[in-house]
């Protein structure tokens, strides 16, 4: 069976729906969002799975005035000193192999197009990437770490505790950018944020009411079928 086979044999679930609509929303309105349906989207979350019931993830919330100091901080660093910061891990290989390399290329073409941001236009590319630092000016800013003690399992664990996120918050109107990018000012943010030793910085996450008109125009990332990832035996 495959992909548009699977979507029209029957009718998606609530949970499909929101699954297939999230996006990394990069343009959010300026309307504060509630402790309490954050509180409620990370009481949600908590539930993901987690081998031997470890549950390795740790999550800092700024928003208001400690999401601002923040963000100031993490301006400052990427305008004055961008080569002094590096991330503790990897995030990808260099050089990438195929067919992930085509796929970013592609990510890149997509992207930027729906910005009318052109491949030679450095500056204005440049100027998109800083908007990270102010977490794309959505009100609430979510920073992910793991124990730097633990190994790769728990990784796996605290990802799919920020997909529970992202899908909860999702449920409850609202978007989402995961940030590896800030990762690499993880000394910034430790000092803002008072992080204990052991933590390592994952990545971030903006969350906020998405502004509509950019989801009307947003662009569509292609998304591989299912037969070109999952092999079936015995089916």
């Amino acid at each position: 069976m495959f992909t548009d086979d699977i979507e029209t044999a029957h009718e998606l679930t609530e949970l499909e729906r929101i699954m297939m609509s999230r996006f990394a929303n990069r343009f959010y309105l300026n309307r504060e969002v509630d402790p309490a349906v954050v509180k409620g989207i990370l009481n949600a979350a908590r539930y993901a799975a987690t081998g031997a019931n470890v549950q390795p993830w740790r999550v800092h919330v700024a928003a208001g005035p400690a999401k601002e100091r923040l963000v100031d901080a993490l301006g400052t660093a990427h305008a004055t000193s961008p080569d002094d910061h590096a991330s503790e891990y990897r995030y990808l290989p260099e050089p990438l192999p195929e067919p992930f390399a085509s796929r970013r290329r592609e990510f890149g073409a997509v992207f930027f197009g729906s910005l009318g941001i052109g491949p030679q236009d450095t500056a204005a590319r440049a100027a998109n990437t800083a908007r990270n630092c102010r977490f794309f000016d959505a009100p609430v800013a979510l920073i992910f770490t793991i124990d730097r003690r633990l190994e790769k399992g728990s990784w796996l664990d605290l990802g799919m505790f920020i997909q529970n996120v992202m899908l909860a918050a999702k449920a409850r109107g609202l978007d989402t950018c995961t940030q590896e990018f800030l990762a690499r000012y993880h000394a910034v943010i430790r000092e803002q944020l008072t992080l204990a030793p052991e933590e390592l910085v994952v990545c971030t996450m903006a969350m906020g009411y998405g502004d509509p008109e950019w989801a009307k125009k947003r662009p569509q990332m292609p998304k591989l079928p299912v037969e070109a990832f999952a092999s079936f035996h015995g089916f």
